[in-house]
């Protein structure tokens, strides 16, 4: 099996020394398809697409007139040509005939590059006469080499013996080789379009609506090369399949006609919106909680997170209106005691208090909210908390927990590391204020809190970025004289937040 593709998770940053994603696959004369749909997802993204062409074709949208295979060694030569650019992910698209898969097969293991490898078993000009059977018997031979396979329904049902059922046609891909498996589910009639997505340790499902337009050619191609762009810009798997889908829906809704013909999809930069609904079956669905701003308090403010309620005695009446209480070393009385006590404060103050982790304890005691990390969304009783009443907050780092996240409705979204932390140990690249910017344009419905390494010194160019919060820790707690930071902090953050209006 593929070897999982290893690089960390972060938000978007700008690049000036653009990386390579090189595009094996086919030249479409329409210039709607293949490697020309490739180029344009990769630009899109920021990314350079170096090519090595399969075939000439003669296709139009009337159909598929001829098809010109390029030797195998000469195919080869120009991958051999292309690598002096260093790509960092391979995207395979159209193959012509066995002795370039065979050569491929060879070569792929050489070059140890993670490989995008979209199945292309008809293009989109043949429509239902190609015989897909046929050519998956001999495309099968690299799905052990592929990071990521995306077919469609029809294709993964040729190239595996599931049928139209996608869930096994992914595992069975996987059990092929293929160490993620992505089977598109735009080739049937359903609205939403549903994409099923099966990796290690990971079975899930993106939807969106579909778009009613007939400007659709070569979305497939678009598709598996923004994911592959992406992985080239430094995301990991599952948030390139995010990515991918926000980018590809960004693109349909861009399609036009070409001279009055049938169009293709247009991807035009980064996405910074349509989030696919994500499902899984680890965590509920249809559940919306409630919201923690309102027109008395717009906004969460400074978010201070502290380990006792004596904390809430001292904050509170500074003019901070949300805390959270994160307890690590109180047990059974003690840990409820403590909570109960914090539960009362806050309500006296009309403080919105959330707690970390204990979501029973919240409920038990009637507390505003709950808080939780990506770990705990399993574990945790969520409708039981919904039932409750309480309000949500869940940790996000990058665009899959935010997908994740997001299929919650929670009442906030807490997004990080801004900055690098010493308070816990985060695999993520920090965001930086980019970064943020870029998450408060994305999530614009949801109230964002900016978590991990915020100090005095950045808070109001943090706050001018639009977060409605700012998560602080030791900031405040280890400070000499925490009511007069507290103080300090929340000045910062209202002359950031006004330098911003102004």
């Amino acid at each position: 099996m593929a070897e999982l593709y290893p690089v960390t998770t972060h938000a978007y940053h700008p690049v000036t020394d653009r990386p390579t994603v090189l595009c094996i696959g086919g030249v479409d004369s329409a210039g709607l398809a293949g490697l020309h749909m490739d180029a344009r997802s990769c630009e899109a993204l920021d990314i350079h697409a170096a090519a090595a062409v399969t075939a000439t074709t003669a296709q139009n949208n009337d159909g598929l007139f001829a098809v010109n295979p390029v030797n195998a060694d000469v195919l080869e030569s120009q991958i051999d040509a292309a690598m002096a650019l260093s790509p960092r992910v391979i995207k395979i698209g159209m193959l012509a005939s066995a002795e370039q898969i065979e050569m491929l097969g060879h070569k792929l293991p050489q070059l140890g590059l993670p490989v995008v490898l979209d199945t292309v078993l008809a293009t989109s000009s043949e429509g239902a006469e190609a015989d897909l059977t046929g050519r998956a018997k001999t495309l099968t031979k690299l799905l052990p080499l592929a990071t990521v396979v995306t077919p469609n329904l029809p294709e993964a049902g040729a190239l595996t013996a599931a049928g139209n059922n996608p869930d096994q046609a992914a595992a069975a891909l996987r059990e092929s080789g293929a160490t993620w498996a992505v089977v598109k589910g735009g080739h049937s009639d359903a609205d939403p379009i549903v994409d099923t997505c099966v990796g290690p340790d990971h079975h899930f499902q993106l939807a969106q609506p579909r778009l009613d337009t007939p400007h659709l050619r070569g979305t497939g191609c678009a598709l598996a090369s923004l994911i592959a762009a992406a992985m080239a810009r430094g995301y990991e798997v599952r948030d390139a399949l995010v990515i991918a889908r926000m980018a590809l829906h960004q693109a349909i809704e861009r399609a036009g006609p070409v001279n009055g013909q049938r169009g293709c999809p247009r991807p035009m930069g980064f996405p910074n919106g349509n989030w696919p609904s994500y499902r899984d079956d680890k965590l509920p669905s249809a559940l919306n909680f409630p919201s923690c701003v309102s027109e008395e308090q717009p906004q969460l403010g400074l978010y201070p997170i502290v380990d006792r309620a004596v904390w809430l005695q001292q904050l509170l009446p500074l003019g901070v209106t949300t805390i959270q209480l994160r307890i690590k070393d109180l047990h059974g009385d003690a840990l409820s005691d403590e909570i109960a006590e914090a539960v009362r404060i806050a309500r006296d103050h009309h403080c919105r208090l959330f707690i970390n982790d204990y979501w029973q304890l919240a409920v038990e005691h009637h507390a505003y909210g709950v808080h939780l990390g990506q770990e705990d969304l399993e574990s945790a009783d969520l409708r039981a908390i919904a039932a409750a009443g309480l309000r949500l907050g869940v940790s996000n780092h990058c665009h899959y927990e935010l997908a994740r996240g997001l299929a919650l409705r929670p009442s906030y979204i807490a997004v990080g590391p801004t900055y690098a932390t010493q308070t816990k140990d985060m695999p993520w690249v920090p965001h930086g204020l980019d970064g943020l910017q870029y998450w408060t344009e994305a999530l614009a419905d949801f109230p964002l809190v900016a978590i991990a390494g915020i100090k005095d010194h950045n808070i109001g160019q943090v706050s001018a970025t639009g977060v409605s919060g700012v998560a602080m820790i030791t900031a405040i707690t280890d400070a000499d004289d925490p009511e007069s930071v507290t103080r300090d902090l929340m000045a910062r953050m209202a002359n950031g937040v006004n330098a911003s209006h102004g």
